[in-house]
């Protein structure tokens, strides 16, 4: 399933994706789950997919706001180097374990919201990256366990200020600024991936291609990353691990390839979907 979080008409929804339009589902499933999330930490993704089974949409999919699918999530980690290509682009050591960082929920937008460059800087950043998330909660949870603790997966763009993020040697600064990354366009259940190292990421900058990878080029693969960061931390449904860029970042290019207001960046994934979304000035 293609599950999905909107706004529509000033009221917020999740539904599945049917075709051209979405079946919503929160009030098929009598108003019990407030949100996606909600759905899938009460294991109720199964009860969802009987309930839509056959329905034709509700809504078109060209009449919503799309949302992030996970519209709140209780931790969004992500994995910084973690394709040779980017890593050997950067310039950076290699690193036996993975480089981690933290975004907060108001730093990304869904698919089709402008994404904001801050008024602050010029060096604004696409990476397209593989989001796996959270279904199950676990901790200290074996790599033979991982993939059955996710729920699905999404694409990502973790729009990056790149000068914030060097002020210091943490991330963090240019990782948040409000609205800069986008999360989406919808969340394609575990059921469909079977293994989420068979895909492949591209990225576009206004129809040009500046990224593309298969996935299973990461360094440390799905598996190893949920058993990881389950082991110093408990991962819960609707957790998000953003899994890393490949090589082909525009701070990384002769000249710099940077985004700009009236830009649009794409990122798509076979099995997913594609992630568009404008590029507006704060």
């Amino acid at each position: 399933m293609k599950l999905v979080s909107y706004r529509n008409k000033g009221t917020d929804g999740f539904g599945v994706v049917a075709g051209n339009g979405v079946v919503e589902a929160g009030a098929r499933l009598g108003g019990k789950y407030a949100d996606l999330r909600a759905a899938i930490a009460a294991g109720a993704l199964g009860e969802l997919a009987k309930t839509v089974a056959g329905k034709a949409g509700d809504v078109g999919l060209d009449q919503i706001e799309h949302r992030p699918p996970i519209a709140f999530a209780d931790k969004i980690i992500c994995v910084g180097l973690n394709y040779e290509t980017h890593r050997v682009e950067t310039g950076r050591d290699k690193s036996e374990k993975p480089v981690l960082f933290t975004r907060f929920n108001d730093s990304h937008v869904g698919h089709g919201q402008p994404m904001i460059k801050p008024r602050n800087s010029e060096r604004y950043d696409y990476e397209g990256e593989l989001v796996a998330v959270i279904g199950k909660s676990g901790r200290h949870i074996s790599e033979a366990d991982s993939l059955k603790h996710i729920a699905g997966y999404a694409c990502y763009n973790d729009g990056s200020v790149r000068d914030w993020q060097r002020h210091t040697h943490q991330f963090t600064p240019g990782k948040n600024f409000p609205r800069s990354g986008a999360f989406g366009p919808w969340l394609v259940t575990s059921d469909e991936i079977p293994d989420p190292s068979k895909l492949v990421l591209m990225t576009r900058l206004n129809g040009q291609e500046v990224q593309k990878a298969p996935t299973d080029h990461m360094i440390f693969n799905v598996p190893y990353l949920i058993s990881y960061i389950s082991q110093f931390t408990t991962l819960n449904p609707g957790d998000l691990i953003v899994t890393g860029t490949p090589g082909g970042v525009g701070d990384r290019r002769t000249p710099p390839l940077y985004m700009k207001p009236g830009d649009t960046c794409e990122v798509e994934i076979t099995g997913i979907g594609i992630l568009r979304n404008p590029i507006a000035g704060e």
